[in-house]
């Protein structure tokens, strides 16, 4: 008689790299005989893939480890992976003894052997020296959405930002070769689908161990592989934004015409503070090569940190004149808060948690108001979307924008929804300062 399949729940946090990490784990697990399951009460194992980026992270992660104690009777086991796992390491043994198995990113690609360490009642950790070259390639993956789908170009980071913990826990800058790139790819366009993003921490200082393809040039291949409709890649560093990658975006039909490009400040000495690497002028530059591009109108994202230890009120003001300057269709914006390891904890940190509320709000209604306008510009545009979802009680389709905008709209009487997944034209009819609404064209 063989012995019960072993299941397992995951719950993840974080950016896209955690989630397409989680991917990775599931499909890895499930090639080890797992299956997966949606709750915690019906899992044997139980995996927790955190993030460290937000504030009092490491205190929420053993929050949840002490609620989950009470399971350990069940006979269930733990896992802690992903970047608080490498950042507390084996302390996480230590104030949880109930966990079984912790690991960060760059350790993935060991799993297997963990799942025997662990199934064999003995403790497993994957805590690897940032130095590996290894990166985590697997054609295990378990794509959550079967149109839309990631591909990690490039792991780990080299930056050191003073505020950014990343570096410590995801190791140093890894690149996969072009050509494994592509080969994921082209099986991702064979199984339908149809938009693919290509992500790294700073997905645009990947480099080709074998040399054949710069950053640029993958982006174009990916692109035109047969079958994929739209390419999209996060998150870029402004050093390495070169004027090929605009180029390439503007040549190439299936590059969307969408860049998250972070700037964090517009003072350039708040910027040296961060470690940045670059001027508010050096960036200034790389937002005129997207202005000046002949075939595409860029939409520009970026991320912003307000209250950086010691930046003033005359810095702060700097940043508000660079949103005017930009003209952002989007802004990320964020209260600076201390992570560990980071230089940033040395910084006098003086500005208070009020002021920081304070610039963050001021900051906020700009963009709103910034987002008003410029979303408005599209009023009467036809416009190509991918199909996400339904909102039926407001009898609407979701849809998804190359610019990576929502467009949310109805579809004429007589006619059938269509398919999630499915690419339509809608022209704009309302707009709003996070969304658009319109009706399909047929």
């Amino acid at each position: 008689m063989s012995s019960p399949q072993k299941t397992f729940f995951i719950e993840t946090f974080g950016c896209q790299m955690n989630f397409h990490d989680s991917e990775k784990v599931v499909g890895t697990l499930i090639s080890q005989g797992y299956r997966q399951v949606q709750t915690v009460d019906e899992a044997d194992l139980i995996f927790y893939n955190t993030c460290s980026i937000r504030d009092k992270a490491e205190q929420k992660v053993f929050h949840r480890l002490a609620d989950f104690k009470r399971l350990q009777q069940q006979g269930k086991q733990f896992a802690v992976i992903g970047c608080v796992a490498q950042q507390e390491g084996e302390k996480i043994f230590e104030r949880a003894p109930h966990v079984s198995l912790v690991a960060g990113s760059a350790s993935y690609r060991n799993l297997p052997q963990m799942l025997i360490q662990i199934g064999q009642g003995q403790r497993a950790t994957g805590l690897e020296d940032r130095q590996t070259d290894e990166t985590f390639e697997t054609e295990f993956t378990a794509r959550s959405n079967p149109h839309r789908g990631y591909i990690t170009i490039i792991e780990g980071c080299d930056k050191f930002c003073a505020y950014c913990v990343v570096p410590y826990t995801r190791g140093k800058e890894r690149s996969r070769t072009s050509e494994s790139v592509l080969a994921e790819a082209r099986r991702m366009a064979d199984s339908g689908y149809t938009d693919i993003q290509l992500l790294g921490q700073n997905v645009n200082s990947y480099s080709d161990p074998l040399g054949k393809a710069s950053f640029a040039e993958l982006l174009a291949s990916v692109g035109e592989v047969p079958g994929i409709r739209r390419v999209r890649f996060t998150t870029s560093h402004p050093r390495h934004f070169s004027r090929d990658i605009v180029d390439a975006i503007d040549s190439v039909p299936t590059l969307c015409d969408h860049v998250h490009l972070p700037v964090q400040s517009g003072s350039n000495r708040v910027l040296d503070a961060m470690y940045r690497e670059y001027t508010r002028e050096l960036y200034l530059e790389r937002i005129s090569w997207m202005k000046a591009a002949r075939n595409k109108t860029f939409s520009i994202t970026t991320d912003v940190i307000v209250g950086f230890p010691g930046e003033t009120e005359a810095e702060f003001e700097e940043t508000l004149t660079l949103l005017d300057e930009v003209g952002y269709d989007g802004v990320f914006s964020f209260k600076y808060s201390p992570r560990p390891n980071t230089p940033a904890l040395e910084y006098a940190d003086a500005i208070s948690d009020e002021e920081k509320t304070r610039r963050l709000a001021v900051l906020n209604e700009k963009q709103r108001e910034i987002q008003r306008a410029r979303y408005a510009k599209h009023l009467g545009e036809i416009m190509e979307v991918m199909v996400e979802g339904y909102n039926r009680p407001r009898g609407q389709v979701i849809g998804r924008t190359s610019q990576n905008k929502t467009l949310n709209f109805s579809v004429p009487p007589g006619h059938a929804e269509p398919a999630i997944g499915a690419y339509v034209n809608a022209r704009v009819t309302v707009t709003f300062p996070n969304s658009l609404a319109g009706e399909m064209v047929v």
